[in-house]
């Protein structure tokens, strides 16, 4: 019983380290620039940034990442994707900017995740030697797992962008092969009726010269 809510209370401060995340998609016009904000409630918190481009040109992007003061804390020009993170010093509102500056035509699909991250310190137990050991190897298991986790995610999250970006340039080829056929066909059937216009104007004219 006892070690069923050690458990418990573990598994509620690791819960405690996820104060506030947002995972999104969006989509950026061309030459558009789109910032999104977080709150820091005090200094020394951890905050986690990744992005990903999944469709669009060269699956590129600008961005860059400000404190309350205007401070850069990160940036990037053609960044394909990025996993980030830094300590927030400053208490207040962090933007997160992208930019598609460098297209004229093209939207940028980007899938990207902002987390706000605390660290509360771990208390000693009420009594020396009271369930030291239980808490230090349930602690340990915790964060292996916890690794374990965020691997997994990282991987997921890998293998996600690679299939949108697989199927963004398998749409694009067809698009394009579409379109070539269709020009194809085109000049194919415009020629063929130049010919004809070749051919009777040729043979109009021969008549026409036979008569005299």
């Amino acid at each position: 019983m006892l070690e069923r809510i050690i458990s418990l209370f573990l598994f509620l401060s690791h819960l405690a380290l996820l104060v506030r995340g947002s995972a999104l998609t969006t989509a950026i016009a061309a030459n558009e620039r789109l910032c999104f904000y977080a709150d820091v409630d005090k200094a020394g918190e951890k905050i986690g940034f990744y992005f990903a481009v999944q469709s669009g040109g060269s699956f590129d992007i600008d961005f860059d990442v400000k404190d309350p003061n205007e401070k850069v804390m990160l940036d990037g020009q053609r960044e394909r994707q990025g996993d980030y993170v830094f300590t927030a010093n400053t208490v207040g509102e962090y933007s997160f900017c992208f930019e598609n500056d460098m297209s004229t035509l093209t939207e940028k699909l980007i899938d990207f995740d902002i987390m706000v991250e605390s660290e509360p310190r771990r208390e000693a137990p009420a009594k020396a030697g009271q369930i030291s050991e239980h808490t230090s190897a349930l602690e340990e298991s915790i964060f292996r797992l916890n690794g374990m986790l965020m691997n997994i995610k990282r991987t997921q999250k890998h293998f996600h962008t690679q299939d949108r970006r697989g199927f963004s340039i398998v749409q694009s080829t067809q698009n394009r092969l579409f379109w070539y056929a269709v020009f194809e066909s085109l000049a194919i059937v415009g020629m063929a009726v130049f010919q004809v216009y070749i051919l009777q104007t040729f043979f109009t004219k021969t008549g026409r010269r036979s008569k005299v």
